[in-house]
């Protein structure tokens, strides 16, 4: 999809100083509506133009279904470059935390909704609708206890994370580095006490296989040829 010059030249001069505004860092492609930019954005890495794109096609398929929407009102940090695939769903409540580290991407037709604390560390590779969602929304009480359950909690998702398509990452979630997460899978819980280079899978995710990771260094290249717009 072409570039919308009208979005992306407001959002710059909205949110940035004037020096950094002029290098048009972020990029929005298509049709894509601007719940909110109250929030706070923040690029903490050397300044270059397109770096971060929102609703870039970079998959196989090329029809967008122009229900991109994009609502910051907390605070969102980048590391570096990163990717937002073609119909894309970004909403950071207010006085939420949301940070995507470098080189991170996610694909078409996602959601990444932040109403306390998200991280995602370099290199974290999500594939299409797969949703990252931190909060429940709705209060939960033990009915015999009484005790109610927290609404949402932190996601952690470590460096060179590959996630497959139609994954669910919930809140509590925390992941290794090297960490793969099988597509159509539900994670909800702390995977911290796994091994780097470890597969998990199902519903809930569990571990699959260990010694096993995307093969990084061999994708480099094109890693970075994807990844990387040349404005």
């Amino acid at each position: 999809m072409s570039v919308n010059w009208r979005k992306t030249i407001y959002f710059n001069f909205k949110k940035f100083p004037f020096p950094i505004a002029k290098k048009l860092p972020v990029y929005f492609y298509g049709r894509v509506k601007l719940a909110s930019i109250a929030g706070e954005i923040l690029i903490d890495a050397p300044i270059k133009t397109a770096m971060i794109g929102f609703g870039q096609q970079y998959e196989m398929d090329t029809v967008s279904n122009r229900t991109a929407e994009f609502s910051l009102k907390g605070k969102l940090v980048f590391k570096g470059y990163a990717q937002f695939g073609k119909d894309y769903f970004i909403y950071v409540k207010h006085n939420a935390f949301c940070q995507i580290g470098n080189m991170a991407s996610l694909a078409s037709r996602g959601k990444l909704i932040c109403t306390k604390h998200v991280v995602l560390g370099d290199y974290a590779r999500l594939g299409s609708e797969s949703q990252i969602i931190d909060s429940n929304f709705h209060q939960m009480i033990n009915t015999l206890t009484n005790e109610k359950a927290p609404i949402a909690s932190p996601i952690v998702i470590g460096n060179y994370n590959y996630i497959g398509n139609r994954v669910s990452i919930m809140s509590k979630t925390k992941t290794q580095n090297f960490c793969t997460i099988a597509s159509n899978s539900l994670c909800n819980k702390d995977y911290m006490s796994l091994k780097e280079n470890s597969l998990i899978g199902g519903i809930p995710a569990k571990l699959i296989k260990e010694n096993i990771t995307r093969d990084w260094k061999g994708e480099q290249k094109n890693l970075l040829k994807n990844l990387i717009v040349k404005a």
